[in-house]
């Protein structure tokens, strides 16, 4: 939706009414902070409506800007407005988002703390434009070069790019964004922007596939195929014609009235020009999207026994040339399915179903990834690149666009994620706004009253918490082996939350509650209401799991944008990636992190109806939003106290003609005046109070009064005022007949003498101020090294101040950095203070954000450190690889086997080879761990078992080799010797062995040989030597001959 800008009424009249407090009855109240009946809802969305026939869209809530869309273009927007609301103080002027980008970009800039403006609202509320609108002012408000002025471009040219790739038309909005975003706008010590940095949060990836009825597809699809020129639509295999394309058509809706997809089109391709993609990254960046739709086309029919094959040859042709892949590499990953069984890979095919999900999924993660790949590419063209100018030193204004709160008539996994979002954001709202107040009152002395609220942590924690939150419950299910569906997901969270107060679910609820519920629902009480949630769905777009082989394909792509998109690593990291859930969780933290740094702004867009008409109000449903928006509860902490307050000369500049004894001019303290003002008007105490820089007024119906009477007060100074002007122009007229001419020639070059003479003096003060400073710098340089002096203190303080900044440049990054500025001799021991605290504050800050998984692989490393550091050959190899959970997966063992295991939890697995202790065959083996035993298995059969209490020992050689001896008693009956075993992960395989079995003292390292025991009374011997390559095999002498490379000399 759009307000951009044109011609509505006057805009005279407009600040005429914006100005006057006495127009209230008509157009409202421009700060809701001055309603008389502040806890009435119906006041509330009554002074909105006021304001919305008014053509006034904007209202204060303190410094909160609510922006309800008007559906239709203002006159409000133009470079005057801009002029007119740069560098005027806040509440000077009427509402408007100019307002709040100007006092958050003022505060950056005289507090030189970094600012925030969070933009929220649903979808259709204005979100969008309204950041637009905060661009636009600071590039046409800021100081401008010709690289500043690139920078200003790419910012604004980033818009349409994204809004191409991440925005869609929508039953509620024709340009809904798919996806949050929070931009960084970099300033420079000028004030002026010189870069940005763009994170986004959960891309819709599922529209790709899918739209509901009335929607459409992300906007870039149909701009290609309407506004492509024939030659590339013609190179990309493309026609013309939307309905063409199953990916497009599902929503059916190829047209909308308020969209020009070709116009987008040349926006688009301009925008991409601008922001610096090169012809060759535009040509691939298209061939994906042109794969996209060629993937949605690619259909599947069932052989006699199921299996899936593919009935559109030409389409798979098409993509091969797209993506740069093999064609029949691609077309046997679309019908099959990679799975590994006891170290061996096995195709697996798949049905219909499965092969048509396949697609989709793989469509899903080109697209996504892509859009990832973009941002990137974007944040890289506005990062500023000169070297005299660190980004560590920019003063940064943020700008957070992301979904609001969201409630269809189908809510499924995407409308929990971005509610969970909507709760975090007001958590943080509430604990701002009555932080920011609380600090204000204190500030000015002013005794602080506890406000009561609705804390939703209750609610963030339900979602949230540890092993027992919804998305650590969804996460639970996604891994557990077994047959997990969305509804044994719903049967999880009815035990582990069904006692929670703002949970609720269709098995749980009442007889009334159960009709308006479906079986596969359940229910969360938000701050902002009920929202009933399908569980349809959950698991798979929670996993958001691609086939390894058509990862592979991808992989070989030819295409520069998809080998970046999709790293080979991925195919070797057997660690299993992170939910859709909780990466979403971990960004949203870090989210959180980013906006408590910064000083925020808020700005809350409401939509006034859902047909998209201008001039209608729509009251219930602005109700909702109100609600779901948190407004009346921040209107109840602003007004908790006092309901309006303004500094001492601005209270005083506009009253002072109200009291005789302020009026023209007051001559003493701001206080004393401010005090004389309030006494004559008659205020009583409990109506105000006097802070050390601000008054504080506490009801509105005071200010109304003291407005009303500055009313009548203005229209006998205008009588008064006519009169002295008529006298004033009678004595000049007069006088202008007498003057004779020289006198005003002698008066001019008075004037000038006296301004010549003022400026000599300023230059003659500023040359002996900077010869006292070079004086005192050299003395003090030459009594650098006596005690401190007159002499010598302003070069030591000046010494002082210099390291200390250039410390502040340039302290340690990590707690591995050992860096650190030498010192001048009178600040070593300070300094030495200062190393040890800062690297403590490190430490600290590093502990704090080290997760339980990370936590548990550091406490292996230094018991494998303890262990074989300085004593393995290969140790220092095995140092930057993490340890896995376990080297067997559950279909990687014969379930005989677990079943033999019982109750027995295995920790550990790891395939090995054992030797056998006579004749040194080798066989085939898998070691597994418990809390109790190491097994040795062979397929289905549990071969040995050695308790821990059991074991003697472990004996490892100092060698590169994997081989290792479990030492067992001879006089115990169940073990036939000790067992001789070989593991490529010999240091991790040791680790967990020592750390299960409490054994970390009893792994022996050997030089030489290791001697164990074949049977009770006779032993063998391996020996082991230095080589070029590992080579184990039976000795003439009888032994076991181990020759391994030497990878470290120690």
């Amino acid at each position: 939706a759009q307000y951009a800008a044109s011609a509505v009424g006057s805009d005279g009249v407009r600040v005429m009414m914006e100005s006057a407090l006495t127009a209230r009855d008509r157009v409202g109240v421009q700060d809701f902070v001055l309603l008389e009946n502040h806890t009435s809802e119906v006041a509330f969305i009554e002074n909105l409506r006021k304001r919305f026939k008014e053509n006034l869209i904007y209202t204060y809530i303190g410094s909160v800007l609510v922006s309800v869309n008007p559906y239709k273009d203002l006159e409000i927007y133009t470079k005057q407005h801009m002029e007119r609301y740069r560098g005027v103080n806040f509440y000077e002027v009427s509402p408007h988002i100019y307002a709040v980008s100007d006092n958050a970009y003022r505060s950056m800039r005289t507090e030189r703390r970094d600012q925030c403006m969070l933009i929220s609202g649903e979808s259709g509320a204005g979100k969008t434009e309204a950041s637009k609108k905060v661009l636009q002012y600071y590039a046409v408000t800021c100081p401008a070069s010709e690289q500043v002025q690139t920078v200003k471009d790419r910012l604004l040219q980033s818009n349409p790019v994204l809004e191409a790739f991440g925005n869609a038309k929508t039953l509620r909005n024709d340009n809904s964004s798919r996806f949050g975003k929070y931009m960084d706008i970099q300033f420079d010590f000028r004030g002026a922007p010189v870069g940005g940095h763009i994170l986004n949060y959960l891309l819709e990836k599922s529209r790709v596939v899918h739209q509901s009825h009335g929607e459409r597809n992300f906007h870039i699809f149909y701009q290609l195929i309407e506004g492509g020129e024939e030659d590339l639509l013609r190179r990309l295999g493309l026609e013309r014609n939307t309905q063409q394309y199953q990916y497009l058509v599902k929503g059916n809706c190829p047209k909308v009235s308020s969209i020009n997809d070709r116009s987008d089109w040349k926006l688009v391709r301009k925008a991409l020009s601008v922001i610096g993609f090169s012809d060759d990254d535009v040509e691939e960046l298209l061939n994906i999207i042109a794969s996209v739709l060629h993937l949605g086309n690619v259909q599947f029919g069932g052989e006699d026994s199921g299996n899936a094959y593919i009935t559109t040859d030409t389409q798979i042709k098409y993509l091969a040339r797209l993506l740069g892949v093999d064609g029949s590499v691609l077309k046997e990953a679309l019908t099959h399915k990679k799975i590994t069984a006891k170290g061996e890979e096995l195709m697996s095919p798949l049905n219909q179903e499965q092969a048509s999900s396949a697609r989709d999924a793989l469509s899903k993660a080109i697209y996504g990834r892509t859009f990832t790949w973009l941002v990137n590419k974007i944040n890289d063209s506005l990062a500023f690149k000169d070297d005299s100018f660190s980004s560590k030193n920019a003063s940064v204004i943020g700008l957070l666009d992301i979904y609001g709160f969201e409630v269809f008539q189908n809510n499924s996994f995407e409308q929990f994620c971005i509610n969970y979002c909507n709760e975090k954001l007001q958590q943080l709202f509430i604990e701002l706004t009555l932080k920011s107040e609380q600090e204000e009152y204190e500030a000015e002395g002013i005794t602080w009253e506890p406000v009561q609220y609705f804390n939703n942590k209750i609610i963030c924690d339900l979602v949230e918490e540890k092993f027992k939150g919804i998305i650590s419950i969804l996460d639970e299910e996604c891994l557990r082996p077994g047959d997990a569906s969305d509804i044994t997901f719903l049967e999880k969270l009815e035990d582990t939350v069904g006692g929670h107060v703002h949970f609720l679910s269709h098995k749980l609820a009442d007889g009334k509650t159960r009709k308006v519920m479906g079986r596969d629902e359940f229910r969360l009480l938000h701050y902002a209401g009920e929202v009933n949630y399908s569980v349809n769905g959950f698991l798979d777009k929670n996993n958001d799991l691609l086939f390894r082989n058509l990862k592979e394909v991808m992989c070989m792509s030819e295409n520069k944008i998809l080998t970046q998109c999709f790293d080979r690593e991925e195919l070797t990291d057997r660690k299993r990636p992170e939910t859709t859930a909780t990466q979403f969780k971990n960004s949203l933290a870090k989210l959180m992190e980013i906006l408590m740094s910064k000083e925020p702004s808020y700005v809350r867009c409401i939509k006034p109806n859902d047909a998209k008409q201008a001039g209608r109000f729509d009251e219930v449903l602005i109700r909702h939003q109100v609600k779901y928006l948190g407004l009346m509860e921040n209107l109840r902490v602003r007004r908790a106290g006092f309901a309006y307050r303004r500094r001492y000369e601005v209270f005083l500049q506009r009253y002072k003609s109200l009291c005789p004894d302020t009026w023209p001019n007051w001559d003493g303290r701001l206080v004393d005046g401010v005090s004389t003002l309030v006494k004559h008007l008659g205020y009583k105490p409990e109506e105000y109070k006097l802070g050390r820089s601000k008054i504080f007024i506490r009801f509105p119906k005071t200010l109304f009064a003291t407005e009303d009477a500055l009313e009548v007060r203005k229209h006998s100074l205008e009588k008064s005022f006519h009169f002295v002007c008529l006298c004033k122009c009678y004595v000049f007229l007069v006088k202008k007949e007498i003057a004779q001419p020289f006198v005003y020639r002698s008066a001019a070059i008075l004037i000038q003498a006296w301004w010549r003479g003022i400026l000599a003096r300023r230059r003659a003060q500023r040359r002996r101020e900077a010869a006292d400073t070079i004086r005192r710098f050299i003395k003090g340089f030459m009594y650098r090294h006596q005690p401190r002096c007159p002499e010598n203190e302003y070069f030591l303080d000046y010494v002082r101040y210099s390291f200390l900044m250039k410390l502040h440049r340039n302290l340690p990054k990590t707690v591995l950095d050992k860096s650190w500025p030498t010192p001048p001799p009178a600040l070593i021991e300070t300094s030495e203070h200062l190393r040890k605290l800062c690297m403590q504050n490190m430490v600290w800050k590093y502990c704090k954000t080290i997760s339980p998984e990370w936590k548990h692989q550091l406490e292996q490393k230094m018991v494998a450190s303890e262990i074989f550091k300085d004593k393995k050959d290969n140790y220092p190899q095995s140092v930057p690889k993490l340890f896995v959970g376990t080297r067997l997966n559950g279909e990687d063992i014969n379930p005989k086997v677990l079943q033999a295991l019982g109750t027995e939890k295995m920790k550990y697995g790891v395939p090995v080879t054992k030797y056998d202790r006579k004749g040194y065959k080798a066989r085939a083996r898998q070691m597994l761990l418990t809390g109790s035993s190491v097994f040795i298995v062979e397929d289905t059969k549990l071969k040995q078992r050695i308790d821990y209490s059991a074991l003697k020992g472990i004996s490892v050689s100092s060698l590169s080799d994997g081989m290792f001896v479990l030492h067992v008693p001879c006089e115990d009956n169940k073990q036939k010797g000790d067992v001789v075993l070989q593991s490529d992960h010999v240091i991790e395989t040791l680790t967990k062995v020592a750390i299960c079995a409490d054994k970390i003292n009893s792994i022996n390292i050997n030089q030489g040989s290791i001697k164990f025991t074949v049977s009770q009374g006779k032993e063998g011997i391996i020996d082991f030597t230095s080589g070029s390559e590992l080579l184990i095999a039976k000795a003439k002498n009888g032994h076991l001959s181990v020759t391994a490379p030497r990878l470290n000399s120690r």
